[in-house]
């Protein structure tokens, strides 16, 4: 089986590969032009995102957004996330943490696909802490300040391979994997 994501990132692709090969199910990256909408969830983001891909007949195809949920910022940034992340950096996102105790946090995506012609959304989550400064190579985004719930390094330290278990857009992916293999 094969589906197509609809994304410029390629890191999201690794990541969904990685998790998809081990269903049998083949990522093929497409470079279209996919509806962006300004919502407050990013379920809600997925779901209009995979109603226009189905409006465009683009079966089979998966867009995905995600956010990160800071608790002592009250869920900030969220589905602003990227938008934050490329005005204020890293370091600016901790800059707002400091002195704070809490630094609980969790990761969402939704990864929303067409199949024949009706749009389905799957949702994965992870919590985790925000670590005190950014630490490791790997990943992009948010992974260096990201340390998952059970862990002590961040996603930044880990492999693809260990981060495609348990990462929210990991978990969101296995879900649509299974529900694929159920209904396809």
């Amino acid at each position: 089986m094969r589906i197509y994501f609809a994304t410029s990132n390629r890191h999201k692709v690794l990541e969904a590969s990685s998790v998809l090969k081990r269903y049998s199910i083949e990522v093929e990256q497409i470079m279209v032009k996919k509806l962006e909408v300004q919502a407050d969830d990013v379920e809600e983001i997925a779901r209009t995102a995979a109603e226009d891909l189905c409006a465009r007949r683009m079966d089979m195809t998966v867009v995905e957004d995600d956010g990160l949920y800071i608790k002592a910022l009250e869920g900030f940034p969220g589905p602003y996330s990227e938008y934050v992340y490329r005005t204020l950096g890293l370091r600016r996102v901790l800059k707002l943490l400091e002195g704070v105790g809490d630094r609980s946090a969790f990761f969402k995506a939704a990864v929303g696909l067409c199949n024949n012609g009706v749009p389905h959304v799957f949702v994965g989550v992870v919590d985790g802490e925000i670590a005190l400064e950014p630490r490791g190579l790997g990943g992009f985004g948010y992974d260096p300040i990201f340390i998952p719930k059970g862990y002590s390094l961040t996603f930044a330290e880990l492999s693809i391979e260990e981060k495609s278990k348990i990462s929210h857009r990991a978990r969101a992916f296995q879900a649509l994997a299974e529900w694929l293999l159920a209904h396809n």
